[in-house]
C-alpha cells in the first residue's frame, strides 16, 4: 500500500475541506451571530493538518491501486466529518461532540438525519456550513479533488469508491476532465434551483429569501434533506415546494444523462433503461398512494392538493432527500409500506441519490428471472442487457455481493439499534433511513418532523457508520476492516 500517496491526498482533501469553510465564515460576517471564531478555527485547523500531511508527498512512487483508492476514499470520509463536526461543538450549538459527529456525517453523506429539535436556533453560518456539507459530499469531495488536481491514470479508483452506482466510467478519455464535467452540470443545475426559487420569491409565487433558497438548493442537489426550518417545507408555498419536488427528481437521475443530453446523443437517452424504470416508479407509486389515501379518506380535501404532497414525498423518498411537506408517518400502512420500499430502491446510479440504486434492482430482478427460465430450460441460454449492451459478468456478481453485504450490515444494525427499545417500526426504519441516506423513517419518532435526537450513544454510532456506509456503497468501508488491508504485498 502506497501510504505516503494516501495521506498526501488525505491532506489536499483536508486543504479543500479548510478552503471551503471560507464560505461559511463570510456568512457568518454578514450575520454576525457569534459563530465567526468556531468557523475560522476549524478552518485554520483544517489547512494545518492538511499541509503537514502533504509534506509527506512520495518522491517516486505516486500510484494508486484499487486497494490505496478505496483505503483513502473511506478514511477521507471519515476525517473531514470529525473536522467538520468541529464549528458545531466549539459554537456551542451541539454541546455533544458525538452528536456534532451525527449531524455532519448525516450532512456530508447526504443522509439528512437530525439531532437537532429547533434548527431556527442555529446561527446562519453554521446552518450554512449544515446546508454546505450535503452539496459537497452530493457530487462528492474526491470528484471535487480530482477536477482540480493532476493524478496518475489509476485516479478511476477514486472515482469508482465515491462515486454511487454498480460500475462507473469515464465519459470522455481524461478522468480529470470527467470530473470537470460532473462538478459542471452539478454546479450549473444548482444556480438553476436557485433561480427558480428566487423567480418565484420576485414574481410573487412564493416567500423565500435568498439565504433559504441556496440552502434548500444544496439540500435538493445533494439530495440530503437539511432544511433551515424545524417543519421541513411544510410552511413554504406550493411553489417553492414544486420547484423542490422536480429539483429532487431531476438530481436523482444518473449524471451521464444530462451529458448525453448536452452533446446531443438522444439516443443513448432514449436507451437508458435505468432512467425509464426510474421514471415509472415514481410515476406508480404516486398513483398508488394517492388512490390509497383519498379511498381511506381523512388525509387531503382533493386529488390535486393529494397528488401535490405524495408527488413531493415520493420524489424525496426514492430520491433518498428526506424532505418532507407532511408528515407521512400519519398515512395508512399501505402508503408507509410503499415509501419503505422506495428507500430501499433509492435513485439511479451515478446521481446524488443513495438505497440500493435502480439499476440494481433492475439487475438483480433479471438475475432472478433469468435463473428461474435457466431451471425450466437448462440448455438455454440468455444473456442480460442494459442500454443494448450486455451486462458484464462481474457486474452481477458485484451486484449480488452487494446485496449480501447490504442484508448482513442492515440486521447487525437493526438487532443493536433495537436495544433502544423503540418499536420495530422505529428500529427498522432507522436503519434504512441512516444505511439507504435518506433521513426520515416511516415512524413518529423519525419521521419528517421528528428526530434521532433521542437514541443511545450505540445506536448513534452503529448510525454513523451505516450513513458512511450507505454513501460510500459498503466496500470501500468494508476494506478498512480486512486486517489484510493494511499489510504489505
Amino acid at each position: 500500500m502506497n501510504y505516503r500517496m494516501i495521506a498526501y491526498l488525505l491532506g489536499y482533501v483536508l486543504l479543500l475541506i479548510g478552503a471551503f469553510l471560507l464560505l461559511p465564515v463570510i456568512v457568518a460576517l454578514i450575520y454576525g451571530e457569534g459563530d465567526l471564531l468556531s468557523l475560522l478555527l476549524t478552518a485554520v485547523i483544517c489547512a494545518a493538518l492538511g499541509g503537514m500531511m502533504m509534506l509527506l508527498k512520495p518522491k517516486r512512487d505516486r500510484t494508486m491501486h484499487a486497494r490505496d483508492g478505496f483505503v483513502m476514499v473511506s478514511l477521507s470520509w471519515i476525517f473531514i466529518s470529525l473536522l467538520g463536526a468541529l464549528p458545531f461543538w466549539l459554537n456551542g450549538a451541539i454541546p455533544s461532540y458525538l452528536d456534532a459527529v451525527f449531524e455532519t456525517v448525516s450532512g456530508f453523506t447526504t443522509t439528512g438525519a437530525s439531532i437537532l429539535t429547533h434548527v431556527e436556533a442555529m446561527p446562519h453560518g453554521l446552518l450554512f456550513w449544515r446546508s454546505f456539507t450535503h452539496w459537497l459530499g452530493g457530487m462528492g469531495v474526491l470528484v471535487f479533488m480530482l477536477a482540480v488536481v493532476p493524478l496518475s491514470g489509476e485516479s478511476i479508483y477514486l472515482l469508482k469508491a465515491e462515486s454511487p452506482g454498480p460500475s462507473v466510467s469515464k465519459m470522455v478519455p481524461k478522468m480529470r476532465t470527467t470530473a470537470k464535467i460532473l462538478y459542471g452540470i452539478y454546479f450549473a443545475m444548482t444556480l438553476l434551483q436557485i433561480f427558480a426559487y428566487q423567480l418565484g420569491d420576485l414574481c410573487g409565487w412564493g416567500d423565500i429569501s435568498l439565504f433559504d433558497s441556496v440552502c434548500l438548493a444544496f439540500g435538493s442537489a445533494g439530495t440530503g434533506g437539511f432544511s433551515v426550518r424545524s417543519t421541513g417545507l411544510a410552511e413554504y408555498s406550493s411553489y417553492v415546494q414544486t420547484v423542490t419536488t422536480v429539483g429532487m427528481i431531476m438530481f436523482g437521475v444518473n449524471f451521464s444523462v444530462y451529458f448525453f443530453l448536452i452533446c446531443r446523443k438522444f439516443r443513448l437517452v432514449r436507451q437508458n433503461t435505468e432512467l425509464k424504470y426510474y421514471l415509472a416508479i415514481i410515476l406508480g407509486a404516486v398513483a398508488l398512494i394517492t388512490a390509497n389515501l383519498m379511498l381511506t379518506g381523512g388525509y387531503f380535501t382533493d386529488v390535486r392538493n393529494a397528488v401535490h404532497h405524495v408527488s413531493f414525498s415520493v420524489g424525496s423518498i426514492i430520491t433518498t432527500t428526506g424532505y418532507g411537506t407532511v408528515d407521512f408517518s400519519t398515512w395508512p400502512e399501505l402508503s408507509r409500506a410503499v415509501l419503505v420500499l422506495l428507500m430501499i430502491c433509492g435513485a439511479c446510479a451515478g446521481s446524488t441519490g443513495g438505497g440500493l440504486k435502480v439499476s440494481r434492482v433492475v439487475i438483480l430482478v433479471k438475475t432472478a428471472r433469468s435463473e428461474l427460465q435457466h431451471l425450466l430450460h437448462p440448455h438455454s441460454v440468455e444473456v442480460m442487457k442494459m442500454d443494448g449492451k450486455r451486462v458484464d459478468r462481474d457486474v452481477i456478481r458485484g451486484t449480488s455481493a452487494y446485496l449480501i453485504f447490504y442484508i448482513l450490515i442492515a440486521v447487525v444494525s437493526i438487532v443493536l439499534v433495537s436495544l433502544d427499545n423503540f418499536g420495530t417500526e422505529t428500529s427498522v426504519t432507522s436503519v434504512l433511513a441512516t444505511l439507504n441516506n435518506i433521513g426520515p423513517g416511516t415512524s413518529i419518532i423519525i419521521g419528517p418532523f421528528g428526530g434521532y435526537s433521542g437514541f443511545s450513544a450505540l445506536s448513534k454510532v452503529v448510525m454513523i457508520l451505516d450513513m458512511l456506509f450507505g454513501r460510500l456503497e459498503l466496500f470501500p468501508m468494508l476494506i478498512l476492516f480486512r486486517p489484510s488491508t493494511w499489510r504489505k504485498h
